[in-house]
């Protein structure tokens, strides 16, 4: 069997050339749950595992199964060892620590089921909200993530995005940046925390700054692989 870092990566390659994925879908449906809890035991490798899955799923639901939101987040029609999962399930139960999705990341779903729990990552990293991709316009580019090297590239599509999505007028002292920090403020600390990201990101200070959120494009923009 393959890693399991290299299983998710494989079943996103597939996907991009669009190339058969039965076969690696199956795999990753029989992969024993005791393996994938015993493989996937740090936040490094729950976060590879994990982003890489929801970025070829969505995907693959969009292209293959044709579901469009709401369903495409909500139907738990992801088989992955002998369980099925839904993209929310990824997204806001194991990469966001089972926070509840409409409470702009301050307060947890107190009806997550357990299975989710046991395998969410231990603390929410705000930097996933630049890795995953919902095939709109205004989503973060798809990237093959690495074990070795998430933490680094995690930093690279975080900078990048936000030199891209970011505006700034400094005779008015407002900076004009994502929807995405807006949606999920919580998991960035607050206003005072997108500040402190802007700073160690951007090398930007914009503590006297006033923080305004762009319109989000949800243009179907299918396919966005760096």
């Amino acid at each position: 069997m393959y890693l399991f870092d290299n299983l998710s990566k494989l079943l996103l390659l597939s996907v991009k050339e669009q190339k058969p994925t039965d076969k690696i879908q199956t795999e990753i449906s029989k992969i024993p749950l005791k393996k994938l809890k015993e493989k996937l035991n740090n936040d490094t490798e729950k976060k590879t595992f994990w982003i890489n899955l929801y970025n070829a799923y969505f995907l693959i639901l969009r292209t293959e199964l044709n579901l469009t939101k709401p369903k495409i987040y909500t139907e738990k029609v992801i088989t992955i060892a002998n369980h099925n999962f839904s993209l929310d399930d990824i997204e806001h139960g194991i990469l966001r620590k089972y926070r509840y999705k409409y409470s702009l990341g301050y307060f947890p779903n107190f009806f997550t089921r357990k299975l989710i729990k046991e395998l969410a990552v231990s603390k929410i990293d705000y930097r996933i909200h630049f890795a995953l991709n919902c095939g709109a316009k205004s989503c973060p580019p798809i990237v093959f993530y690495n074990s070795e090297k998430i933490a680094l590239q995690l930093d690279d599509v975080t900078q990048s995005f936000l030199e891209f999505e970011t505006d700034f007028d400094h005779s008015k002292k407002e900076v004009y940046t994502t929807m995405l920090f807006k949606w999920f403020l919580g998991d960035f600390g607050g206003t005072k925390g997108i500040k402190k990201i802007y700073q160690q990101q951007l090398k930007k200070d914009i503590s006297d700054y006033k923080i305004k959120f762009k319109p989000y494009s949800w243009e179907e923009n299918l396919n966005n692989f760096i």
